[in-house]
């Protein structure tokens, strides 16, 4: 079976509170509470069948504001005066990993500034050390430091595949949408127990037509392609 490792993705605990969240006008995560029980028992199950953990904790830059994208700094900026303000104390414990998916001796902890784990990180170096062929992403959130790190473990070649009863997002719009784009990039998307069965194929992208994408598009008799309603004057 080809070499695989999972990847835990932000499960930290400034998601269990929302007031951060609301100033910034960011929702409640989508089922959160599932979502984490099942990164639990994914995690159990994982290091049973000796699967290399590896976890990104997101933090700010050392360099704050300035290395911030320009429309991210903007945003807080405008919404500034409505995040609470919060003690030293009560910034390391929303930064830290959640007691539920806590990291256990032998699991690896990177800290990241970036929405892909990859960036400016020692993620590779440990992939390569670890001769992983397969990624296993899990964690939080779909449509952003999933997708982004997705993405980014494509171009690095590896095969990679999203744990969807493990993964979420703030609406369940934006989830199926992000699990829907990286179907079509042939990211292999199912339940976790699957995608750790020993021998499991990961070849559902291959074999499921039009894998990710909305066929009622082309086959709804209202909705015809311009070219095919298209005459020029004169005809």
């Amino acid at each position: 079976m080809p070499s695989t490792v999972l990847l835990m993705i932000d499960l930290q605990n400034s998601y269990l509170l929302q007031d951060v969240r609301d100033a910034l006008g960011w929702r409640p995560i989508w089922r959160l509470h599932e979502v984490v029980t099942e990164c639990a028992a994914l995690l159990t199950a994982a290091r049973s069948a000796g699967i290399p953990v590896i976890y990104s904790r997101q933090i700010l830059s050392p360099a704050g504001q300035l290395a911030f994208n320009p429309r991210a700094a903007r945003h807080r900026r405008y919404r500034a005066s409505q995040v609470p303000q919060l003690s030293p104390a009560e910034k390391v414990w929303r930064s830290q990993l959640m007691d539920a998916v806590a990291p256990e001796c032998g699991d690896v902890v990177l800290e990241r500034t970036r929405h892909n784990f990859f960036a400016y990180t020692e993620l590779g170096p440990i992939l390569h050390s670890l001769t992983a062929q397969r990624l296993i992403v899990a964690g939080l959130q779909t449509n952003v430091c999933v997708e982004a790190t997705v993405r980014a473990g494509l171009e690095h070649n590896f095969e990679v595949a999203v744990a969807e009863d493990a993964v979420s997002t703030d609406g369940p719009a934006l989830h199926y949408g992000a699990l829907n784009s990286m179907r079509v990039l042939y990211v292999e998307v199912a339940p976790w127990r699957e995608l750790i069965e020993p021998g499991a194929a990961w070849d559902t992208a291959f074999t499921t037509p039009s894998y990710g994408r909305d066929t009622a598009y082309w086959t709804d008799p209202v909705i015809v392609p311009p070219s095919a309603t298209h005459t020029n004057e004169g005809d």
